[in-house]
């Protein structure tokens, strides 16, 4: 694992120890493990499928990791845009502090996005931790804005930087990070197709293999 893997955010502060999805991280930390990562991302017999989209996105913070490693070399400066190639340019709106989406430098872009996707799995209402608490039925959609907005970094990254990742012999780390994630909104189609565009040669590279 990368040096920085660990160090921004616990999954498990977020899930709490003996509950189901405890248990269900653990399940999905055994099978990464394994190095299979389509059988990794597949929903476990019986499972509820927003149980497990929730201890995935819970999960999906320790990609910041790999995220943070790059921001070294991304500044407000040489980043003052959030862009993937000279073709795709992201804005933030949050719907409540910035309702109207803003330009922002890369670097702005992901405080905002750490904040606001930490913000949600913090709220019990939208991410229950106890057994028996009904999801609500906008999980679903804050989860598939949180992973696509996780998509828009990996994008900026490997347009921007990826230079920079092979310098410091992360590209192996960041490539699996992103295969895993890439074959989870796949296998529950979570992010629009028209989403993953700026990537879909890599994501073909990476994928058509394990087919």
């Amino acid at each position: 694992k990368s040096f920085l893997f660990n160090q921004l955010f616990d999954p498990k502060k977020n899930i709490p120890e003996g509950s189901h999805q405890y248990e269900l991280l653990k399940h999905a930390e055994a099978t990464l493990g394994s190095g299979n990562l389509r059988m990794a991302v597949m929903l476990p017999e019986g499972e509820d499928l927003n149980e497990w989209v929730a201890v995935n996105s819970k999960l999906s913070p320790f990609l910041y990791a790999s995220f943070k490693i790059h921001i070294f070399y991304c500044s407000a400066d040489n980043c003052n845009l959030t862009t993937a190639g000279k073709k795709y340019e992201y804005h933030w709106a949050d719907g409540t502090n910035i309702k109207k989406p803003i330009k922002c430098s890369a670097p702005k872009y992901i405080d905002y996005l750490m904040t606001w996707v930490q913000d949600q799995l913090d709220d019990e209402t939208l991410f229950p931790s106890k057994i028996g608490v009904p999801f609500k039925r906008n999980f679903m959609s804050v989860a598939k804005t949180i992973l696509k907005r996780l998509f828009r970094v990996y994008a900026h990254i490997y347009h921007q930087h990826f230079d920079s990742v092979m310098q410091l012999q992360e590209e192996a780390h960041l490539n699996t990070s992103f295969k895993h994630f890439i074959f989870f909104v796949q296998e529950f189609n979570l992010i629009d197709r028209k989403e993953l565009v700026p990537l879909q040669e890599l994501i073909e590279k990476l994928t058509t293999k394990d087919r």
